[in-house]
């Protein structure tokens, strides 16, 4: 008999699975304590509200990104290298099946109220990612960092947005030219091909 995993594990591991395949809001924490097979007493333990759930579920996609970057920065990749990989990162997300867009502007749209702290969840997650595609930006030699990582970022948001809408299967090509373009306006030296 295999063991389970800890409670709080399984009924992230549910939410997870049943945002991804739907949407935020439309799974109940009764849906969640159902598939993971728990009791409400148990879920509202680990989790006071739905929110609070909403809250770890953004924090734990968010944390699985930074041990990516985190873990090509040590293992010395160049800049360059790593905002590919980022890119590509969005590309293979979009192309998955099932794919319904970014789950952190998904989640934006669904909890639009300032002073939520799902909206601080997103705000997390945004922040990070400015900062990490600026750092990456500086060390390529950018004029403007945050300006660029600005419009870099906004060109993931967009290709996000295609790859749920129209066809996932340009969206690594299309952001990765787009976003040369843009980086190559402002950084100095050539970037490899």
């Amino acid at each position: 008999m295999t063991a389970q995993p800890p409670v709080r594990e399984r009924i992230l591991a549910s939410a997870t699975a049943l945002f991804d395949a739907t949407s935020i809001r439309s799974v109940s924490a009764d849906r969640v304590i159902a598939d993971a097979g728990t009791t409400k007493v148990t879920f509202y333990r680990h989790f006071p509200s739905k929110d609070h759930l909403v809250v770890a579920y953004l924090d734990q996609q968010l944390g699985l990104l930074q041990q990516a970057v985190a873990k090509e920065r040590a293992a010395g990749l160049d800049a360059c290298t790593v905002l590919l990989h980022v890119a590509e990162a969005n590309g293979s997300a979009a192309c998955r099946p099932g794919f319904r867009g970014c789950t952190f502007i998904n989640a934006a749209a669904e909890y639009p109220a300032a002073g939520n702290p799902v909206r601080a969840a997103v705000a997390r997650y945004r922040s990070w990612l400015h900062g990490v595609v600026a750092d990456l930006l500086r060390d390529l030699g950018a004029d403007e960092p945050d300006l660029v990582a600005d419009q870099l970022i906004m060109l993931r948001d967009g290709a996000m947005v295609h790859g749920f809408m129209e066809d996932p299967a340009a969206v690594t090509g299309a952001l990765v030219a787009a976003g040369r373009a843009t980086i190559g306006a402002q950084v100095r030296r050539s970037l490899p091909a």
